[in-house]
């Protein structure tokens, strides 16, 4: 690959067209400093690939009538702050909320960031950023609370959850929730900057971005939300459904995923790990990237030469 070769990419690719493997490698090394080599079972910090985990848990639950997509999410996160009583699980989900999103301010000031931080910003907040639905702007922050909410109606942890509901029934033996029950093993893979220096993976926050996965785990997930193994039919349309905004124009943003030209695509980056999958839902076609070699990896220009690569070779 030539990305590796000029030294741009350390980490696993897996490319599926209308069911065939077209490509399956793992290049590079889990630990720069051990040239402890990777492979294809080398889990991944997914970082923001984490959200349509978190709406599947949402949607999930509603397909067993203990919530409805327009309830308040207050209804079940009572300590959200007074501004935020009306937000909605269906505005939380398609990033409409107007919630802030934590990122940019508590990451650049503390390391160890919890769910319980990321509430106390809040409440810091002299309010929402804009009209709840009335337009889109990208919240971590808000998929938090809906890892609150999947916590509170279902009585288990976040981590729990997702082992129980998602990760053992699809078999995603290599998935697994990083939180601050998670002891860090030496075998872990660590993540660098662009000039391969240490920048690792440090959030304790769930819901937003705390899944660690391998290609083909993830290729078991989009392969279950094909197949319907997760969602009944209803919910799987609803997912790519895009809002209506106050404008009249459609989001870019359904329920977990980004949606145009008939895909649904994610990607993921936090410190060193940035993570990709485009999911073409016409056809069995599947694109997935994941890195611990964070900026060095161009993920757009990557996607844009793979769809195009796959677009010529029928």
């Amino acid at each position: 690959m030539e990305l590796h070769e000029k030294g741009n990419f350390n980490g696993t690719v897996l490319i599926i067209k209308e069911g065939k493997v077209i490509c399956d490698t793992a290049l590079g090394y889990k630990n720069l400093e051990e040239k402890s080599l990777l492979t294809r079972d080398t889990p991944f910090c997914i970082a923001s690939l984490t959200k349509p985990f978190t709406a599947v848990g949402i949607m999930l639950l509603q397909q067993e009538h203990l919530l409805s997509y327009d309830d308040k999410a207050s209804r079940y996160v009572p300590d959200l702050p007074v501004y935020a009583q009306n937000v909605s699980i269906r505005q939380l989900l398609t990033h409409t909320s107007g919630l802030a999103d934590y990122e940019n301010v508590l990451v650049s000031d503390q390391e160890k960031i919890t769910n319980r931080d990321v509430m106390n910003f809040l409440k810091n907040q002299s309010g929402l950023r804009f009209p709840s639905g009335s337009r889109f702007e990208y919240s971590n922050s808000g998929y938090i609370v809906l890892g609150q909410i999947i916590e509170a109606l279902s009585g288990q942890t976040y981590r729990e959850f997702m082992n129980s509901k998602v990760f053992t029934p699809l078999k995603m033996t290599h998935s697994f929730v990083y939180d601050v029950e998670t002891i860090s093993t030496p075998d872990m893979i660590k993540a660098y900057d662009l000039h391969k220096k240490p920048d690792d993976y440090s959030l304790l926050t769930t819901g937003d971005g705390s899944i660690y996965s391998t290609a083909w785990d993830l290729y078991k997930f989009d392969q279950a939300l094909r197949k319907h193994q997760l969602l009944n039919e209803e919910n799987s349309k609803l997912m790519y459904e895009l809002p209506v905004l106050k404008d009249k124009k459609r989001s870019e943003y359904g329920f977990g995923w980004f949606v145009s030209d008939h895909a649904a695509m994610h990607t993921g980056g936090v410190d060193g790990f940035r993570s990709l999958i485009w999911r073409d839902l016409r056809g069995n076609t599947c694109i997935i990237a994941l890195t611990n070699q964070g900026d060095a990896f161009p993920v757009y220009e990557f996607l844009d030469a793979e769809k195009k690569a796959l677009k010529n070779n029928k």
